[in-house]
């Protein structure tokens, strides 16, 4: 099993709520590429999930953020097997401007223009309600074998306004 981080910075763009901005990434390699998601990657032996947030924020995008509030936890299975086991974060405070690494081209996206159509499968289903400032637990199914981004998404569960 891969224990794993997402971030989502977030930042206001303008005069309204409306405008509110989350940071995406398209991601240059590996599992996901070429799909948009938070910054994110596998938690390091004894790093906390906190901890791997930070780092994979700041070495994707050259982003210090802080005081991360946690989001979610979501488990995501492949043919009936726990896969990945991800905890989620939001932020409105970093440092600093993103840029672009060998892993990630970041961009500021207004949160009610996310591309759903250029993501993970289910991603539609949790992340609007953290982006809301939603707390989320959730487990997401998958068939059809390795790599998990080829797999099909077969079902899920969800549950909101977790205590982390």
């Amino acid at each position: 099993m891969i224990e794993a981080t997402l971030c989502f910075p977030l930042r206001d763009g303008g005069d309204a709520a409306a405008d509110r901005e989350v940071l995406l990434i398209e991601k240059r390699r590996g599992l996901g590429e070429g799909w948009y998601n938070g910054p994110g990657g596998k938690c390091e032996p004894g790093e906390t999930p906190r901890d791997c947030a930070i780092r994979e924020t700041e070495e994707e995008v050259g982003l210090e953020v802080s005081d991360l509030e946690k989001a979610g936890e979501l488990r995501f299975l492949l043919d009936g097997e726990v896969h990945t086991f991800c905890h989620v974060y939001r932020t409105r405070s970093f440092a600093g401007e993103p840029s672009v690494s060998e892993e990630a081209y970041p961009e500021w996206v207004p949160v009610d223009d996310v591309p759903y159509d250029r993501m993970w499968d289910d991603d539609h289903l949790w992340l609007p309600g953290v982006l809301e400032g939603k707390t989320v637990a959730g487990e997401f199914r998958f068939e059809g074998g390795e790599p998990l981004d080829e797999a099909e998404f077969v079902d899920h569960d969800l549950e909101w306004d977790v205590s982390f």
